[in-house]
Protein backbone atom coordinates (compact mmCIF):
# COMPACT_ATOMS: atom_id res chain seq x y z
CA UNK A 1 0.00 0.00 0.00
CA UNK A 2 1.74 3.40 -1.28
CA UNK A 3 1.80 5.80 1.26
CA UNK A 4 3.07 9.34 1.34
CA UNK A 5 2.96 11.16 4.48
CA UNK A 6 3.85 14.87 4.96
CA UNK A 7 5.86 16.43 8.13
CA UNK A 8 7.13 19.53 9.25
CA UNK A 9 4.48 22.14 8.72
CA UNK A 10 3.40 24.83 11.76
CA UNK A 11 3.42 28.65 11.62
CA UNK A 12 6.16 30.95 11.09
CA UNK A 13 6.54 34.65 10.29
CA UNK A 14 6.69 36.41 7.44
CA UNK A 15 10.05 35.92 5.91
CA UNK A 16 11.38 32.65 7.58
CA UNK A 17 11.79 29.58 6.18
CA UNK A 18 10.16 26.17 6.77
CA UNK A 19 11.27 22.25 5.62
CA UNK A 20 8.51 20.02 5.00
CA UNK A 21 9.03 16.47 4.12
CA UNK A 22 7.18 14.05 2.49
CA UNK A 23 7.98 10.21 3.22
CA UNK A 24 7.63 8.04 0.63
CA UNK A 25 6.51 4.29 0.89
CA UNK A 26 4.90 1.10 -0.58
CA UNK A 27 6.63 0.88 -4.07
CA UNK A 28 9.46 1.69 -5.89
CA UNK A 29 9.23 5.46 -7.05
CA UNK A 30 12.64 4.97 -9.86
CA UNK A 31 9.96 6.48 -12.33
CA UNK A 32 7.80 8.81 -10.82
CA UNK A 33 7.76 12.37 -10.71
CA UNK A 34 7.02 14.07 -6.85
CA UNK A 35 4.83 16.79 -6.59
CA UNK A 36 3.86 19.56 -3.72
CA UNK A 37 0.80 21.47 -4.62
CA UNK A 38 -1.09 23.96 -1.81
CA UNK A 39 -4.78 24.88 -1.10
CA UNK A 40 -5.60 27.93 0.52
CA UNK A 41 -8.73 28.34 2.14
CA UNK A 42 -11.41 29.20 -0.52
CA UNK A 43 -9.39 28.43 -3.02
CA UNK A 44 -8.36 25.66 -5.49
CA UNK A 45 -5.65 23.42 -5.07
CA UNK A 46 -2.49 24.70 -7.12
CA UNK A 47 0.83 23.41 -8.55
CA UNK A 48 4.27 24.24 -6.26
CA UNK A 49 6.82 22.58 -7.55
CA UNK A 50 7.68 18.71 -8.59
CA UNK A 51 11.25 16.67 -8.80
CA UNK A 52 11.73 13.74 -11.05
CA UNK A 53 12.62 11.16 -8.85
CA UNK A 54 15.00 8.94 -11.91
CA UNK A 55 16.70 12.62 -12.75
CA UNK A 56 16.63 15.20 -9.57
CA UNK A 57 15.68 17.86 -12.29
CA UNK A 58 12.62 20.16 -10.98
CA UNK A 59 9.86 22.52 -12.42
CA UNK A 60 8.71 25.01 -10.36
CA UNK A 61 5.25 27.33 -10.16
CA UNK A 62 6.18 30.75 -10.88
CA UNK A 63 4.70 32.20 -7.56
CA UNK A 64 7.74 30.31 -5.74
CA UNK A 65 10.14 30.07 -8.30
CA UNK A 66 13.74 31.37 -6.48
CA UNK A 67 11.70 31.00 -3.17
CA UNK A 68 11.09 26.83 -2.91
CA UNK A 69 13.48 24.45 -4.01
CA UNK A 70 12.68 20.47 -4.02
CA UNK A 71 15.30 17.89 -3.13
CA UNK A 72 15.60 14.38 -1.94
CA UNK A 73 18.49 12.13 -0.73
CA UNK A 74 19.95 9.81 -3.00
CA UNK A 75 18.73 6.18 -1.57
CA UNK A 76 16.26 7.72 0.60
CA UNK A 77 12.61 7.72 -0.71
CA UNK A 78 11.91 11.03 1.59
CA UNK A 79 11.16 14.22 -0.72
CA UNK A 80 11.84 17.58 0.46
CA UNK A 81 10.23 21.17 -0.21
CA UNK A 82 12.46 24.14 1.16
CA UNK A 83 10.36 27.25 1.77
CA UNK A 84 12.32 30.19 2.16
CA UNK A 85 11.13 34.18 2.50
CA UNK A 86 7.83 32.90 3.08
CA UNK A 87 4.75 35.49 3.00
CA UNK A 88 1.43 35.36 4.38
CA UNK A 89 -0.04 34.29 0.37
CA UNK A 90 1.75 31.26 0.92
CA UNK A 91 -0.41 30.13 3.87
CA UNK A 92 -2.35 26.44 2.67
CA UNK A 93 -2.55 22.78 3.14
CA UNK A 94 0.17 21.43 1.78
CA UNK A 95 0.24 18.19 -0.11
CA UNK A 96 3.00 15.61 -1.82
CA UNK A 97 1.81 13.46 -4.49
CA UNK A 98 3.46 10.68 -6.57
CA UNK A 99 2.82 9.58 -10.47
CA UNK A 100 4.05 8.63 -13.60
CA UNK A 101 3.92 10.95 -16.92
CA UNK A 102 5.80 13.60 -19.14
CA UNK A 103 7.43 16.53 -16.97
CA UNK A 104 5.09 18.67 -19.20
CA UNK A 105 2.38 17.63 -16.95
CA UNK A 106 4.16 17.47 -13.72
CA UNK A 107 1.71 20.67 -13.04
CA UNK A 108 -1.33 18.99 -13.35
CA UNK A 109 -3.13 17.17 -10.76
CA UNK A 110 -4.12 14.50 -13.27
CA UNK A 111 -1.17 13.30 -13.07
CA UNK A 112 -0.62 12.17 -9.54
CA UNK A 113 -2.05 8.96 -8.70
CA UNK A 114 -0.99 9.15 -4.85
CA UNK A 115 -2.01 12.00 -2.57
CA UNK A 116 -0.58 12.66 1.52
CA UNK A 117 -3.32 13.86 3.69
CA UNK A 118 -1.71 17.12 3.45
CA UNK A 119 -0.25 19.57 6.85
CA UNK A 120 -0.87 22.88 7.36
CA UNK A 121 1.20 26.28 6.49
CA UNK A 122 0.44 29.53 7.97
CA UNK A 123 2.59 32.60 7.45
CA UNK A 124 2.03 35.11 9.89
CA UNK A 125 2.23 38.95 9.12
Amino acid sequence: QVQLVESGGGLVQAGGSLRLSCAASGRTFSNYAMGWFRQAQGKEREFVGAISWSSSSTTYADSVKGRFFIDRIIGKTTVYLQMNSLRPEDTAVYYCAAGRGSSDYYAAQRTYDYWGRGIQVTVSS
